[in-house]
């Protein structure tokens, strides 16, 4: 007897929908970048540059732009306040895999970059102190993000 092989197919533009960790709660996101600046992946191997690139409707990106700039504020705070060289990195590491997922989506994530970058100069501007490691983030959040 021959086996039969059923494979279950989606409506729609055929798109892999993103991870929930992009969309749900700022602390996967968190937790995720507790390895900056190291490759920084969700639990199920999302990049965080794919929480935008791959985001497919409108929906989706205006929560992921909600849930990352909430993570980046929440960043430029423990870096000024506690002087918290890892969370400028961290927060660095943000912007460049935003910026790296907004790359790919035609300008539709143009503001929610801005706003990241905007959270990134206010830290900058805060703590001079901490603008290196900002930098450093940054660097590796466009290669690895």
């Amino acid at each position: 007897m021959g086996t039969t092989v059923l494979v279950a197919t989606g409506c729609g533009t055929g798109a892999t929908p993103i991870s929930p960790g992009c969309v749900e709660n700022e602390e996967a996101v968190v937790k995720a970048l507790q390895r900056a600046p190291g490759a920084v992946t969700l639990v199920d191997g999302f990049r965080l540059s794919q929480c935008i690139s791959e985001g497919t409707d409108e929906a989706e990106l205006q929560n992921v732009g909600i849930v990352f700039h909430r993570v980046a504020e929440e960043l430029r705070v423990r870096a000024r306040e506690r002087h918290d060289s890892a969370a400028a990195v961290q927060l660095g590491y943000l912007i460049g895999a935003t910026r790296r997922g907004a790359r790919h989506t035609n300008g539709v994530m143009a503001e929610l970059q801005r706003r990241v970058e905007l959270v990134g100069g206010r830290l900058q501007d805060e703590a001079p102190a901490r603008a290196a490691d900002v930098q450093r983030g940054l660097a590796a959040g466009e290669k690895l993000g």
